[in-house]
């Protein structure tokens, strides 16, 4: 009985089937992108919570995302890179192919960022740097256990703090990165939605794919199905990328490239 009711909900409800999407980036402007974007959405993930904990977390991926600027002129490779967008898109003008409208939404964002971000007045991460207390996180956030509350007790007071205090100190150190995680976001959109997805195979889990001299793809996205229980191995360059699929014989072995072909979805953005 318990299996004809079984059989019978998975007729009603079939299994919907689950993807994993991976992403390699071909070139150090997306790896610094990808980087970015993911230390921007920790952020939101802490900031969306009261707790001290996340308020932790928010402050130590704030302090990743400026330590990040100053070791790259991100500004200026932002400026670059939405700045080749704009050219690339307003040249579509004359395309009949092309829907105005989106075509002149993409334009209405990306010249007032660039605008924004060729300001003197765009200083990201000035109010972090120059505050005492991040100062003072910063330096012991590379020991193990170092922001301890006996270590930081300056920090520790301020973790303590009523919920909203702690949120407006944080919605106030944010606001001049808003504009590094904007232009973030829309870049890596852009990029994300130039090309279509198309269905490989990678036989005996090897799939590799030559670019054509010139080819403006800045990054690889390979979407695989649950069910597969696999992974991606992603690497490559100006020439051509290749995937290697791996599974997890033992949890703890090395995992090893599969024999079989393992069929996927696969992106080569860039614009």
């Amino acid at each position: 009985m318990q299996t004809a009711r079984s059989t019978l909900q998975q007729q009603l409800f079939p299994a919907v089937d689950t993807h994993t999407l991976y992403e390699q980036p071909l070139n150090e402007r997306m790896r610094c992108l990808l980087r970015l974007e993911y230390l921007f959405l920790a952020i939101a993930e802490s900031m969306s919570r009261a707790t001290t904990w996340d308020a932790r977390n928010a402050v130590a991926s704030m302090i990743d995302v400026t330590d990040q600027l100053q070791r790259a002129d991100i500004k200026g490779e932002l400026i670059k890179e939405i700045e080749r967008h704009a050219n690339i898109v307003s040249a579509l003008r004359n395309n009949p192919g092309v829907n105005q409208t989106t075509l002149e939404q993409t334009l209405a964002r990306l010249e007032p960022l660039l605008a924004l971000l060729k300001s003197n007045a765009c200083q990201p991460g000035a109010k972090l740097r120059q505050n005492d207390l991040i100062t003072q996180v910063r330096q012991r956030l590379s020991i193990p256990g170092g922001v301890c509350s006996f270590d930081l007790p300056g920090f520790h007071h301020w973790l303590n703090r009523a919920p909203e205090r702690r949120a407006d100190q944080l919605n106030d150190w944010m606001e001049d990165l808003r504009i590094i995680e904007d232009a973030v976001h829309i870049t890596l959109k852009l990029v994300r939605e130039s090309a279509m997805p198309s269905k490989v195979s990678a036989v005996a889990g090897f799939y590799q794919q030559n670019l054509e001299a010139g080819s403006a793809c800045q990054m690889v996205r390979v979407i695989v199905a649950d069910a597969d229980d696999a992974f991606p191995e992603i690497s490559g360059g100006k020439h051509r990328f290749t995937v290697r699929f791996l599974r997890y014989t033992e949890q703890c072995a090395r995992p090893q490239q599969t024999s079989d072909t393992i069929r996927f979805e696969l992106q080569c953005c860039g614009l």
